[in-house]
């Protein structure tokens, strides 16, 4: 993701502090941890050809990665819907790679939607867009639905009464990226309102150049977080760290649903640094999430466990 990209020799300076958490949220979250909470980890693509070798084995070909991928994660942000309209047959495939796996597809909402022109009068494309994804079935997780950097919140009456006119009984996240729709109180404030009373999200994006989109806002008792890392620079680590602490907190006052989807500039470094929050998530919130295996790791293993055997056959 290039969103928020900041120079390397920049990262120093930046404030990563995340904000305090909002009073709002006392409103959303029960209070009480559930014993119900599902938390799934994702990245946004998983056709990723770096990652053979890596935490797909070696010579697998593109055609296989979804069948790895699932393997590593629980969850894709899948981008690949936001510039193309699926029909039910393939998105039935990418469904059976994640059979008898609890596993979901979060797609993002197509771009001829949201980011051509007017969202009013979009009906036909919006129901091409639903029809497909419905395939998921039992794997279909959130749906996205992000409008442009320019969507400023003059456009606010157009895009509530178009999230109001999407279905209910399918889970939508909202993101919004103008400066606007966060600099002023009024206008955030209206957003939160009006979200929470058609029970839709709001997207947290934490990305190094706008430290505004990291709002900390909870309109549901689910959290949709985009984190963005640069390429394992050390602050990717201590922010991580202190994200795993306000995860925490949410799900000991209630949140039911969390979904965090690592980026990175270079997606090549992505599953080390999901391994590393997988495996401080384990720890502080006492769970037994899934994490990416390295194939390097596993040889290492077959190859000491062979050794130990030889000495004592």
């Amino acid at each position: 993701m290039e969103f928020g990209r900041v120079p390397e020799n920049e990262l120093k300076d930046i404030d990563f502090s995340l904000p305090a958490e909002p009073a709002y949220n006392k409103k959303i979250l029960s209070g009480k941890k559930s014993n119900e909470a599902k938390v799934y980890i994702g990245c946004a693509k998983w056709g990723r050809p770096e990652w053979v070798g890596k935490i797909y084995p070696l010579k697998t070909k593109e055609k296989d990665f979804l069948n790895h991928y699932v393997q590593h994660y629980t969850s894709i942000e899948l981008n690949a819907t936001h510039y193309k309209i699926y029909g039910a047959k393939g998105i039935g495939k990418w469904a059976a790679a994640a059979a008898d796996r609890d596993f979901l597809f979060c797609p993002k909402m197509y771009q001829g939607i949201t980011h051509r022109g007017a969202l009013k009068g979009k009906d036909f494309i919006v129901s091409e867009f639903l029809r497909g994804i419905v395939a998921f079935e039992k794997h279909l997780g959130p749906v996205f639905v992000q409008v442009s950097d320019t969507f400023t919140p003059k456009r606010g009456d157009e895009l509530f009464a178009f999230l109001d006119s999407l279905p209910k009984d399918m889970q939508f996240f909202l993101e919004v990226r103008h400066p606007d729709w966060f600099g002023k109180k009024e206008i955030l404030q209206h957003m939160l309102d009006t979200l929470t009373a058609m029970n839709m999200g709001l997207v947290i994006t934490d990305t190094a150049g706008r430290r505004d989109c990291a709002h900390m806002h909870l309109t549901i008792p689910k959290a949709f977080i985009r984190y963005v890392g640069n390429s394992l620079h050390p602050t990717d680590y201590t922010r991580t760290d202190v994200w795993i602490e306000r995860m925490k907190y949410w799900l000991d006052k209630g949140l039911q649903e969390l979904y965090f989807f690592m980026h990175m500039h270079d997606e090549a470094f992505s599953p080390e640094l999901t391994a590393y929050l997988v495996d401080k998530m384990n720890a502080a919130c006492g769970l037994n999430l899934i994490k990416p295996v390295f194939v390097a790791t596993d040889q290492t293993q077959s190859k000491t466990k062979q050794k130990q055997r030889g000495l004592f056959d």
